[in-house]
């Protein structure tokens, strides 16, 4: 694709970036074919190919209008099609460079402002969150609909984690919401590896991994939380942690992301590269481990929802049902898996109506094999799915801890903080 870039676009931080980005977009329009919501809405502006020509007209000059922020909001940042795209266009790196300047154009109205600031005041901070997730336990019945959606169905207490008693030793990120929404998972996940030899060395500094505030425009603020992680997990790092496991595949796709992110600080970017470099799904760790010692005991008929943003940003589509396969689970076919389901990190709140026709049409999909339980590899999606009241959606690590037979000897555990 041609360009011509004006002088302010090119000057800023990442503009030799978007100009390489939009020169290697052939314009053929495979991406569409995917994108879930050109397929709802059917509007070229509405696909990756228009949003890439209207990014493309403001940093060659042309003014911007709330029109041309509302179609770039309206993307998922799925990144499915990166996955269809055949000549390798790194959209979501031009989407963040386009929402960026868009923001500083086009001013926001108050209503969007206030929920913005709302959701970055709260949702990167566990404590806060859940609070906030308990009063709402609390009041469910006084609740509307549209609220009661937003909270677990059944909130799973999280079980006493092992002690560290391993030579191999690996991080994990706690997360921001997964504490106040499904305290058990990582608690699950402690468990499951410590059973197969590696322990959880816990790093209570390390915070949300700056995924909201960078996806809701704050992009400083989420690089903040970037550095602040890196600062978190260096001395672990040092004394030979040998990855940084994330159980929501959302906070791994942006840990995944630190080293590109972080290229020109000069104080970071070797560490936010070797941060990225460590950086691993739990599906990534466990695979690799001999699984069939762990005596799993698994006779449930499941569909597995793959996120986004583990078959399209980290690109291990596959890698959880050929996990669950081979411990015994029976996993149903899944129509059209490479689509969104519509949460998309904040996104079931921004945009509710899109949002919801993307989860009732994945849910279509993911109960036509008639399964017990929907499992999945990330928090959002899961509190979105299972929100519809439908089918149970859970984490699938849950699922595996609990069909694990008991060791003869134990080890000395710790209660969950």
């Amino acid at each position: 694709m041609q360009t011509h870039l004006n002088e302010d676009s090119l000057a800023l931080p990442r503009g030799a970036e978007a100009e390489r980005i939009l020169r290697s977009c052939v314009h053929c329009g495979f991406c569409n074919a995917t994108c879930p919501t050109y397929q709802l809405l059917g509007d070229e502006l509405d696909g990756p190919r228009g949003r890439i020509y209207l990014i493309k007209q403001v940093l060659e000059g042309a003014t911007p209008g709330a029109s041309t922020r509302e179609h770039l909001d309206r993307c998922l940042t799925c990144r499915n099609c990166e996955t269809t795209c055949p000549s390798g266009v790194q959209y979501h790196h031009l989407l963040d460079i386009g929402r960026a300047v868009l923001e500083r154009q086009v001013p926001r109205s108050l209503e969007q402002r206030a929920l913005t600031t709302g959701l970055r005041a709260l949702l990167p901070h566990p404590a806060a969150f859940k609070v906030l997730v308990r009063s709402g336990e609390r009041f469910r019945p006084l609740l509307p609909e549209r609220l009661k959606a937003k909270l677990p169905r059944q909130i799973r207490p999280a079980k006493a984690r092992p002690q560290p008693h391993h030579a191999r030793r690996v991080l994990l990120l706690e997360g921001c919401v997964q504490p106040g929404l499904s305290p058990n998972t990582n608690a699950a996940a402690a468990r499951v590896l410590d059973r197969l030899g590696i322990s959880v060395t816990a790093v209570r500094q390390a915070g949300c991994c700056g995924a909201v505030d960078y996806h809701l425009n704050a992009q400083r603020a989420g690089l903040e939380r970037a550095r602040h992680n890196i600062d978190a997990w260096w001395p672990a790092i040092e004394a030979g942690a040998e990855a940084i496991v994330q159980t929501a595949s959302g906070c791994g796709a942006f840990v995944k992301d630190y080293g590109h992110l972080l290229a020109a600080d000069p104080r970071y970017a070797a560490k936010a590269r070797r941060v990225s470099e460590l950086a691993r799904d739990l599906v990534e760790v466990l695979r690799g481990e001999p699984l069939e010692s762990l005596g799993i005991r698994a006779d449930l008929r499941l569909a597995f929802h793959c996120p986004c943003t583990l078959q399209h940003a980290q690109k291990l589509g596959g890698a959880v049902e050929e996990l669950l396969t081979r411990l015994g689970f029976q996993l149903t076919a899944v129509p059209d898996g490479h689509l969104c389901c519509g949460s998309a990190g904040t996104y079931s709140i921004t945009q509710p109506a899109l949002s919801r026709r993307l989860r009732d049409n994945k849910l279509d999909a993911l109960e036509s094999g008639r399964p017990t339980l929907i499992a999945t590899a990330n928090i959002g999606c899961q509190i979105h799915l299972d929100g519809a009241g439908r089918t149970p959606v859970r984490h699938w690590i849950e699922l595996v801890e609990e069909a694990l037979t008991q060791p003869e000897n134990p080890p000395c555990t710790a209660k969950q903080s």
